[in-house]
């Protein structure tokens, strides 16, 4: 990789480039998928990316390809140097300043060398467990949309024109069971997942298959809700996704585009005091840790809303340099472009626990499913549909469907009343439980 990518930025700068960076990734993925306890799919795959990112004074230029051939790496060099002479100069274009880059490359235990030993059989045999056991819950699970046991190993690596070269390798494996309940002629379905960059810290698949069939159980004999304004609670799962949504109003490229409701927010409240929003890549293990970003500065952890104060932005070197701000090192490679990105988000824990803050309630929403993409990034109205469990007298009384829940989430994340202290970083975003004061919950 170090000699792939250093005869690359040669043969940059013999072209013309002032400036240039590149990155590879070299991965392989597999996955077996089975359905009522028979294999339905078997894959395998090795992909190779190449991104090439040149500049010609302020001008820039990127291009990427999948063929490793010298001939196509001559050729993604020269088509890159002349686009780049093509290009209209951007005044805040550029790499890095080069004492910004990362020095010695953290270990973070992102790779697990013994996981990836597993047979075709062995993988298709921890899918069956896992469905199995989803089937054998209860009478009521008559069916599966089937289980799917993954797993992906990948490198990577960046150098540039300045000197510097990273690279790192990954692992990650994964076992989803999404089973179908029925009931008087009503059928639902829902779905668990387990994920790890270490095989051995997988859940065992029948405790994600008990999981799978409770979820899709709770929700047999939904029923439609009057349009109220009530008290919410969002489940874990439902609520990183409230985080992601805070987080991408955070991010760089909407903010310098002037289609980001936090622009001109920073150092102001946007949230409640029980809300801290923190972005860590430096945690070992991590799904989303990595030592350095797309541009070779070094990860570390951010603090994007303290106590209800945003605190930070999530920038790379150009969007920081647009906002007359420095990266927050959240660079990331999308493509042959750069990018923001998070790595580990999560909202920090409170001390209440769900069954106290669901107690608290008389009459609302407890919300375990969000279904579609309904948030204005610029305004930060929010509208979705909602799956979940009604409360009264602080009890989950019975299932509720075809509702929506609306807002704003800036009036959301200022309403927030209760943080649960059931945090667990099981995927690349986290939360607790929430609860948030009013919301308007439209049905009927």
């Amino acid at each position: 990789m170090h000699e792939l990518l250093s005869r690359l930025l040669e043969r940059a700068r013999e072209r013309g480039a002032s400036e240039a960076d590149a990155y590879f990734v070299d991965e392989r993925h597999s996955s077996v998928q089975v359905r009522l306890g028979k294999v339905e799919t078997v894959t395998h795959a090795r992909e190779q990316r190449l991104a090439l990112r040149v500049f010609a004074g302020r001008a820039s230029a990127s291009a990427s390809s999948s063929d490793l051939s010298p001939q196509s790496v001559q050729r993604l060099v020269d088509e890159a140097v002349a686009l780049a002479r093509l290009t209209a100069p951007d005044p805040v274009a550029g790499l890095p300043d080069r004492d910004e880059l990362a020095g010695a490359i953290a270990d973070l235990g992102l790779e697990d060398p013994e996981g990836h030993g597993l047979t075709p059989e062995e993988k298709i045999a921890l899918a069956q467990r896992g469905e199995a056991a989803a089937l054998d819950a209860d009478p009521r699970i008559t069916n599966s949309e089937g289980a799917e046991f993954f797993e992906r190993q990948a490198r990577y690596a960046y150098a540039t024109s300045h000197g510097f070269f990273g690279s790192y390798g990954t692992s990650s494996f994964s076992l989803t069971v999404s089973p179908v309940a029925s009931s008087n002629g009503e059928m639902q379905r829902d779905s668990w997942y387990t994920v790890a960059r270490k095989r051995q810290r997988l859940d065992p698949p029948e405790e994600v298959g008990r999981i799978a069939a409770r979820r899709a159980l709770r929700r047999l004999g939904g029923r439609k809700v009057k349009t109220a304004e009530v008290p919410v609670v969002f489940d874990p799962e439902t609520a990183a996704s409230l985080v992601r949504a805070l987080a991408g109003a955070a991010s760089g490229p909407g903010l310098y585009r002037g289609t980001s409701f936090l622009l001109n927010r920073l150092g102001a409240r946007i949230a409640a005091p029980t809300v801290t929003l923190v972005d860590d890549g430096t945690i070992p293990g991590a799904l989303g840790s990595r030592p350095f970003d797309g541009e070779g500065l070094p990860i570390r952890k951010t603090v994007l809303v303290n106590a209800g104060m945003l605190d930070s932005y999530l920038l790379d070197t150009y969007s920081g340099r647009k906002l007359g701000l420095p990266s927050t090192h959240h660079a990331s490679r999308d493509g042959s472009g750069v990018g923001v990105s998070t790595t580990n988000l999560y909202l920090a824990a409170g001390e209440t626990s769900p069954e106290e803050l669901i107690g608290s309630v008389q009459s609302g929403l407890y919300v375990t499913e969000l279904i579609g993409f309904g948030v204005d990034f610029v305004t930060g109205d929010y509208s979705r549909g909602a799956v979940g469990l009604w409360i009264e007298n602080g009890k989950l009384a019975y299932p509720v469907e075809e509702v929506t829940v609306a807002g704003n989430l800036l009036a959301m994340f200022g309403a927030v009343d209760g943080v649960g202290n059931d945090l667990i970083l099981r995927d690349r975003a986290s939360a607790p439980t929430l609860r948030i004061t009013r919301m308007v919950v439209a049905g009927n």
